[in-house]
């Protein structure tokens, strides 16, 4: 039978879903998901599934101050949330009003500067900001964090460097990688001294993640899309890692989303491109054997990659048992370590 939405939802208590971090990044929970068999660990605990010779796929993705609140020129309030740049000074964004704003009308933002709405571009916002400043440094200093639309509060100071990996570089998302956010700076240390390589890519994150599957036949749902890049040197380690034996483990969604679209060939490809993989149960995977993720949204499109690679079955078993066991859900919850499984269905 073909998979459905309800294929994939789960009964989560609201609060499971984790509203603030952890004092220390690596304190949160493991579930290692090994060939259908489930253990509970800490992510300190993550060396001990690792081997000499792995190779961690990074993120490095950095989140913006994406949000904006201003008025239209009739001075009614706007609120905006930059999905992604599309040019030096120009970006798509959700606009959330009253009434849309037209193309040609002007929105002040944050009582500082002014945007001409060029269009629409599907459903986001086509915006074009002043040019005498970068995008993203006009962001920085009149933007808020966005923290996801589950975490019930603003974002604070705290969130400024929590929301962000230890080693985010490259400024475009507006969602963390969040998988990353376990990893610390001892946790990198001692992975490196034990022989574990690390690899960066860049896939920013837009807030088209949280947009929730809204038709019951998965085949009609059609994926947002991400723009990404891979370094020659992240393919040449990939390669690397491969020829010596060793196991390409992506640090989340993104990073298996960017390394899956990029090999969809059959060759892994060095360059920029733009992904909209769907990536459901029955899916052949090219470049990962491991993966590190947090837990996800039920009915997401998220929970039916990691459905895919570890097997649905397995997942809602995982599933099952951390709602049992009191994981934390979502950004800053816990995570998971799973091994793909080569016959998943």
């Amino acid at each position: 039978m073909p998979l459905t939405l309800d294929d994939f939802d789960y009964l989560l208590p609201p609060e499971q879903i984790a509203q603030a971090p952890l004092a220390d990044r690596s304190a949160s929970r493991l579930l290692v998901l090994d060939d259908g068999e489930l253990l509970d660990r800490h992510f300190s605990n993550l060396p001990q599934y690792l081997r000499p010779g792995d190779l961690l796929v990074f993120n490095d993705t950095r989140v913006i101050h994406a949000r904006l609140y201003g008025v239209k020129e009739t001075g009614g309030q706007v609120e905006v949330l930059i999905e992604r740049a599309v040019g030096s000074h120009e970006a798509l964004a959700q606009v959330r009003a009253s009434k849309s704003p037209k193309p040609g009308s002007v929105l002040r933002l944050a009582d500082a500067f002014d945007v001409t709405v060029l269009g629409r571009v599907g459903e986001f916002f086509h915006l074009r900001f002043p040019a005498g400043e970068d995008l993203y440094a006009l962001l920085e200093r009149h933007g808020k964090l966005p923290l996801p639309p589950y975490i019930e509060r603003a974002a604070d100071d705290h969130d400024e460097t929590r929301y962000q990996t230890v080693y985010a570089r490259e400024p475009g998302s507006v969602a963390a990688p969040t998988a990353g956010l376990h990893f610390d700076q001892k946790m990198l240390l001692t992975l490196e001294k034990m022989g574990v390589r690390g690899a960066w890519l860049t896939l920013h994150v837009g807030a088209g993640t949280f947009q929730p599957v809204r038709v019951n036949d998965l085949g009609e749902h059609r994926m947002h899309r991400e723009r990404y890049l891979i370094p020659q040197n992240t393919v040449d380690a990939i390669a690397a890692t491969r020829a010596a034996g060793g196991r390409v483990i992506a640090v989340g969604t993104t990073s298996l989303r960017a390394l899956e679209g990029a090999g969809q060939d059959g060759t892994l490809s060095a360059g920029t491109g733009e992904t909209e993989l769907f990536i459901l149960p029955g899916y052949r995977f090219q470049v990962a054997d491991a993966l590190i993720t947090n837990f996800h949204l039920p009915k997401s499109t998220l929970l039916m990659l990691v459905s895919a690679f570890a097997g649905l079955d397995p997942i809602r078993r995982a599933y099952a048992h951390a709602v049992r066991e009191n994981y934390r859900f979502f950004s800053y919850g816990d995570a998971m370590f799973i091994t793909r499984r080569h016959d998943a269905i």
